[in-house]
């Protein structure tokens, strides 16, 4: 009879649950000890910005233009000009050079004269450039706390602009070119909601957006609070209050705050202001534009108190 010799079975892998716990909890604790290797986290990216569109890294028209150019602040790449216009161009770019420097060197940058066709082709479509397109880069935002500190730098005199739910770039740019005009010394927005500063924007404030600071809060009712500690008093617009604004003593640091034509002021901001007032319109036409209502207001709230120009 054949002999067979039996050999022994390979022992199966030991399962998970095999394995002893004190073993289970010694891997535990080396895991904890050692982590493994692994890149570091990556920066936390910057705030985010407003998306830009197409164009937008153009200002265009004469005034937004010049503007932008005397704006020590404001970096430019290229001036684009329809021919003819290349001297008044270069002597404003001189000027330019000239202030930021302190002396009268040339500009360094080069001056184009393209025809319409080619200028139009770089600006969004139906711009309004009056034959003057410039190449920028964004301006470094500034926060509350940088305005309030050239505030307080200027003397206690003070009148600051708050848009809510303002989303037209014409509008906040029509706001912006009252602010300058009347002297305010900022218009606050809501970060989220509120326009970039576009090409669109930056032509209807017709160089106010170099001129007056457009500053983009996450909150605008701790932005109002913030204020009240500085010192300024609060005035939301609003058709339906008794008081009208010409009755109102804000003192010498004031805040107008405005809200969309349609839903006005939302509630919290509405809150948050220390008065309301309307402007005296006629029941038959009770609210106006927000722009519009925004340059008859700051007229208001100046011309008891603004120095007569020399």
């Amino acid at each position: 009879m054949k002999e067979y010799q039996l050999r022994p079975r390979n022992p199966p892998p030991p399962r998970p649950h095999a394995e002893p716990r004190q073993a289970i909890r010694d891997g535990a604790r080396r895991h904890r000890a050692e982590p493994p290797d692994r890149p570091p986290k990556p920066a936390r990216p910057p705030a985010r910005t407003p998306r830009r569109e197409a164009g937008d890294d153009w200002i265009y028209g004469r005034h937004a233009v010049a503007a932008a150019l005397a704006n020590p602040q404001r970096r430019w790449r290229r001036l684009a000009v329809l021919p003819g216009q290349e001297d008044e161009a270069a002597a404003l770019v001189a000027a330019s050079r000239a202030e930021r420097r302190g002396t009268a060197s040339p500009p360094t940058s080069p001056i184009e004269g393209l025809d319409r066709a080619a200028l139009e082709k770089m600006l969004p479509e139906g711009a309004v450039h009056q034959g003057w397109a410039l190449r920028v880069e964004p301006l470094d935002p500034l926060d509350l706390d940088d305005v309030l500190r050239a505030v307080s730098v200027a003397g206690s005199r003070a009148l600051i602009v708050m848009l809510d739910q303002v989303s037209d770039p014409h509008n906040v740019g029509a706001v912006l070119r009252s602010a300058a005009a009347f002297g305010a010394a900022a218009v606050i927005v809501a970060e989220h909601g509120a326009p970039p500063a576009s090409a669109a924007l930056a032509k209807a404030a017709s160089g106010a957006l170099d001129l007056v600071p457009l500053v983009r809060v996450v909150n605008l009712a701790r932005a109002l609070d913030r204020l009240k500690e500085d010192g300024f008093w609060s005035c939301g617009l609003d058709e339906h209050a008794p008081t009208p604004l010409s009755a109102l003593d804000l003192g010498e640091r004031a805040v107008l705050v405005l809200g969309s034509e349609g839903s006005g002021l939302r509630r919290l901001v509405r809150e948050r202001c220390d008065t309301l007032a309307r402007l005296p319109t006629r029941p038959d036409m009770p609210s106006l534009n927000v722009s519009n209502a925004a340059a008859v207001a700051l007229y208001e709230l100046t011309r008891r108190t603004a120095p007569e120009p020399a």
